[in-house]
């Protein structure tokens, strides 16, 4: 009797040792993508899903698993809708039971949807979003950004306005995109083109049809002004560029400069050879086995080069698969602590969130038209703007 028991305690703890060594149960990670898909930016949020997809798709070696934990991802149309963002986010989270949260496509939905990440106490991973305002003060320490900012775009831009004295017409949307563009560029000129200066602003709503009364305005306040004189623009979808040139400014000696943008919208912009600006990636600017396997890959399944926002969306790609293996959990604070100061891989090369905001320290470029210039291509690097050389500032209070 006394034996059975004691070879029965024996056997329990045998057992009570294997399965505490034993390998935790494989389970499902959910990712929850929200994108505008209806509106006028759904060219932006188709691509961010079809890079994002892509992303996943290459660094886990068609597996879709991290370990031996499978990636499920949900993906969401916010229709540019502040309030239902901040819904499909809460049901991300809630319902879902999403671990991380990547999105959106608009700044003013992306703000609505800052807050919830903070209540909930997820990881919202902000892509492609751009106000300042998102890493600034409406920023929260569940909040990384892998798309640019305002002001890595106005850095960018600046370096694109030639020396000397320049005055600067803006024309913006009417939005936190837009307003924190503008003074984006306005800081980042005083330090990159000190004696270039922008002299007029004009918002609009992007639904706006007649551009006339914005155009004059620019042309009045800008026509008797000493050296170049440029009229630049910050602009999501359809873009106003052909309607200002059929007002013919340079009839008062006013040159545009359209600023970077998706491939179908530049395409237009052939006929002004020779003009320079700043952009996030154009496919052809990079050198990495990331951007080579987007290139061939996107070309293959889309015949055509992968764009814009397909780039950002891989990027978000990279930043969760890195953050779940360095962090080797779910558990947001394991990934908050893995994330900051975190570098990773991207069709652009290396990005690093900076601890202090969560924004994404990246490589931006400088490119000008070429001469002979097709739809598909365009650019030619003038020159790659490194991180390191941006005087980024942190605008939060952290």
């Amino acid at each position: 009797m006394r034996w059975t028991m004691r070879r029965d305690g024996l056997l329990l703890a045998v057992a009570a040792l294997a399965l505490s060594a034993a390998p935790a149960a494989a389970k499902d990670i959910k990712v929850c993508l929200i994108a505008g898909k209806t509106g006028p930016l759904e060219a932006y949020a188709k691509q961010t899903e079809a890079g994002f997809m892509l992303g996943l798709e290459f660094l886990t070696k068609g597996t879709m698993q991290v370990g031996a934990d499978t990636l499920k991802v949900v993906v969401k149309d916010d229709q540019l809708k502040p309030d239902r963002g901040k819904s499909l986010l809460e049901e991300c989270y809630g319902d879902d039971k999403a671990d991380i949260a990547v999105g959106t496509t608009g700044s003013p939905v992306a703000l609505a949807m800052l807050p919830v990440a903070e209540e909930m106490k997820k990881i919202l991973i902000v892509e492609p979003a751009v106000a300042d305002s998102i890493t600034g003060e409406k920023w929260n320490r569940y909040v990384f950004r892998t798309g640019r900012s305002s002001y890595q775009d106005a850095l960018a831009n600046a370096a694109a306005v030639p020396d000397g004295d320049v005055s600067i017409g803006m024309v913006a949307l009417d939005t936190a995109f837009g307003r924190d563009g503008v003074a984006a560029f306005k800081t980042a000129l005083s330090g990159v083109r000190p004696k270039a200066k922008v002299i007029a602003e004009e918002y609009a709503a992007g639904n706006t049809a007649d551009f006339t009364p914005f155009a004059e305005r620019l042309f009045n306040a800008m026509k008797d002004k000493p050296g170049r004189k440029i009229i630049a623009f910050i602009w999501a979808g359809a873009h106003p560029i052909a309607k200002f040139v059929d007002m013919k400014p340079e009839r008062f000696g006013i040159e545009l400069a359209p600023g970077g943008n998706i491939l179908p919208v530049m395409a237009a912009w052939k006929a002004f050879a020779g003009a320079e600006g700043g952009i996030y990636y154009y496919y052809d600017f990079p050198r990495n086995a990331q951007n080579d396997w987007l290139k061939a890959e996107y070309q293959k399944r889309f015949n055509a080069p992968p764009d814009f926002f397909v780039a950002g969306g891989f990027a978000a790609a990279s930043a969760v698969v890195t953050a779940l293996q360095k962090a080797g959990s779910t558990d947001t604070e394991k990934l908050i602590a893995a994330m900051e100061g975190m570098s990773f891989e991207t069709p652009k090369g290396t990005m690093t969130f900076r601890k202090e905001d969560h924004q994404a320290l990246q490589d931006m470029y400088h490119w000008r038209i070429k001469k002979n210039a097709t739809d598909t291509d365009l650019l030619e690097l003038v020159a790659t703007i490194p991180a390191k050389d941006m005087p980024l500032p942190i605008r939060n209070t952290r």
